[in-house]
């Protein structure tokens, strides 16, 4: 595909202005626009898509702030106005929905009884107009109840999402990745569902025994009272006991499921690997061994409900057949009409049905009850690495290194750094070696303060790291690890991923720059080819040059390899390092090179080992010198000499 102004990727092109014209990928003719017949249709969808706020909308800060808890009556006490409606609604659906009983008893006793049949017409008639009322109010409480419960939701997972984006690294080597994915789905989902519906049944229903309390006292003290006083302590101890068990219950439930998602998302980040060695029986094993925990948790609160709802149930019909005994009698002794017992009778069992729904709402409630605890654990938890409040903007940088006396370890009783004090001059290169787990890659990551050392400072251009925001010191660093990772989309996205508004001819700068223009070339739709996620269709040597081409764009002036040619065949790495050559011109640069061949570029090579400096010199020094380096070269041309003569 060519990169020339009239194709896709010109400067009118598909990333073009909305002045530009839009080519087509076929015939190659201007795009002529939307058809006549087709604008009404159109311009219609344009007015009923949302106004979503702009991404500079959103706060963001590295410094440390005070971090409420999720509470659900802080969520809501946010929605005064909506709760004000919503309960109002309540009110007029619970009393239209408890009228039934009250128009029968006049039905029945001056209308049937005496057959008067213009009572029994005017009594129905009401009956229907109350069901319509509870019927449209409660349409309207439940779109109202999904809308803020969706608002709610939306600015939680908002909050949860800023908060991950705010973690150190230590975070996600410590967390799981399933955990995570589990308190930004399932715990929220189950929040979702307590705010939008149940917290609102709650409200009916225990409206709803509030006010057929009031109406049994007031059609019959004596009725109401061996209600109250026979039925309702064994349902109270039973709900309390109901209460705790579901409780334990529940936040196994929610252990559960996060261990079922956590060991779903390690298995299927690992499929190569898990085909490769033949794993995936050992794996089926180990995951029903997983859900067997969260089986087990759910068979738990099964055998409570099956306990706690048909003991409550049976509890209720035993009662009502006591009252319809003792009722019966009172009727026939003239104590009470016909009409009042069957009202009675009829809100006894309103009474008794809203207990039963409570228990599947109390289920609800738990459920998010222990989604709130696990939120609250997530944010609840620092990052490693805080911005100072009197932190300040890191001026345009010549990118001079130095750690003073730095000491470091990732637990604090196992030291990886020890009295590390080294000065990297500004655009000077040099590489780290030395053997795995000697501190190489620590040292990049306290470069780039992903991590603050535990003694100790790092300098850049004389400024402590911890002194200046993390922001505009990220801005001026790049990074380039061992395995660079590659966003779903397409592979112009992922080289102007540091600089997403750069121009058409900064990103044929770039590629061209790390010799990626004929692989560009030769693709069906150019820079504007859809790259899989985590650039599986991609190899190692062209996601490593994608991974180049994105630091070359972003200017970084100091820029940190990671082993950045470790994982790739030899023509892939001297690619990658004749675009090294281009990348790191002018910049200051740190690279952890795990091959000699690499390592030998720098201006100066520092040998690490056991968390201390041992040589620090250029390639032809430290050979002459003799040491640790010297060793190791000499092993490794052995090699190579080996590799050659084979």
């Amino acid at each position: 595909m060519a990169w020339g102004g009239g194709g896709a990727f010109g400067g009118g092109g598909a990333f073009g202005g909305p002045g530009g014209v839009q080519q087509s990928r076929g015939a190659g003719l201007p795009f002529a626009g939307i058809p006549h017949e087709m604008r009404p249709g159109v311009e219609r969808a344009l007015a009923s898509e949302p106004e979503w706020p702009e991404p500079d909308d959103v706060v963001f800060t590295h410094r440390a702030v005070e971090r409420p808890g999720v509470s659900l009556t802080r969520m809501l006490g946010a929605q005064k106005s909506t709760l004000v409606f919503c309960a109002v609604l309540v009110v007029v659906e619970t009393v239209t929905l408890q009228a039934g009983p009250f128009l029968s008893q006049i039905g029945i006793d001056h209308g049937i009884v005496p057959k008067n049949w213009g009572v029994v017409l005017a009594t129905s008639l009401g009956a229907i107009l109350a069901v319509l009322i509870t019927a449209v109010t409660s349409g309207v409480r439940v779109s109202t109840t999904g809308r803020l419960a969706a608002q709610i939701m939306s600015d939680l997972r908002i909050r949860i999402f800023g908060h991950l984006q705010r973690q150190s690294l230590d975070f996600y080597t410590d967390e799981k990745a399933g955990v995570i994915m589990t308190r930004m789905t399932s715990d929220v989902e189950a929040l979702q569902q307590l705010l939008q519906d149940s917290l609102v049944q709650f409200a009916v229903q225990g409206l709803t025994m509030l006010v057929v309390t009031v109406v049994l006292f007031t059609y019959n003290v004596k009725l109401a009272l061996i209600t109250v006083l026979l039925v309702v302590p064994v349902l109270t101890i039973i709900s309390l006991w109901f209460r705790v068990a579901s409780a334990r219950g529940y936040d196994l439930v929610r252990d559960g499921i996060a261990g079922v998602l956590s060991d779903l998302s390690e298995s299927l980040q690992g499929v190569r690997v898990v085909a490769m060695f033949n794993r995936s029986r050992q794996n089926v094993r180990h995951h029903r061994n997983v859900l067997g925990t969260y089986r087990d948790a759910n068979d738990y609160t099964a055998r409570i409900n099956a306990f706690y709802g048909p003991t409550t149930e049976a509890i209720g019909l035993l009662g009502q057949a006591a009252l319809l005994l003792i009722g019966g009698r009172m009727v026939l002794r003239g104590q009470l009409s016909l009409g009042e017992l069957t009202a009675f009778l009829l809100y006894l069992n309103a009474f008794f049905q809203p207990i039963q729904q409570l228990v599947q709402l109390y289920n609800q409630y738990q459920s998010g009850r222990a989604a709130v605890v696990k939120l609250n654990e997530l944010l609840a938890s620092d990052p490693a690495v805080i911005e100072s409040v009197s932190a300040v903007e890191l001026p345009p940088i010549e990118g001079e290194l130095v750690l003073e006396g730095v000491s470091f370890g990732y637990d604090p009783d196992v030291p990886v750094l020890h009295d590390v004090n080294l000065r990297i001059a500004a655009g000077e290169v040099v590489s780290f070696v030395g053997p795995t787990g000697a501190g190489k890659s620590t040292i990049a990551k306290l470069v780039t303060r992903f991590y603050d050392p535990t003694e100790g400072r790092v300098l850049i251009d004389g400024f402590d790291l911890r002194d200046v925001t993390i922001e505009s010191l990220r801005r001026q660093l790049g990074v380039v690890p061992q395995e660079p990772f590659l966003f779903a989309g397409t592979m112009r996205d992922n080289v102007a991923f540091a600089r997403p508004d750069a121009s058409d001819e900064d990103v044929r700068r770039a590629v061209v720059a790390v010799g990626l223009a004929g692989l560009v070339d030769s693709l069906p739709d150019g820079i504007d080819t859809a790259v899989h996620e985590r650039g599986v269709s991609l190899s190692s040597g062209e996601r490593q040059l994608l991974a180049l081409a994105r630091a070359f764009l972003a200017e970084p002036r100091v820029l940190v390899l990671d082993e950045a040619t470790s994982n790739l065949d030899l023509q892939s790495e001297t690619l990658v390092e004749a675009a090294l050559d281009v990348v790191l011109e002018g910049r200051t640069a740190v690279i952890v090179a795990h091959r000699l061949s690499t390592a030998m570029r720098a201006d100066r090579i520092v040998v690490v080992d056991q968390g201390s400096i041992l040589e620090v010199g250029s390639h032809d020094e430290l050979v002459a010198k003799g040491g640790r380096y010297a060793e190791m070269f000499e092993a490794w041309s052995s090699h190579l000499g080996g590799e050659e003569a084979a």
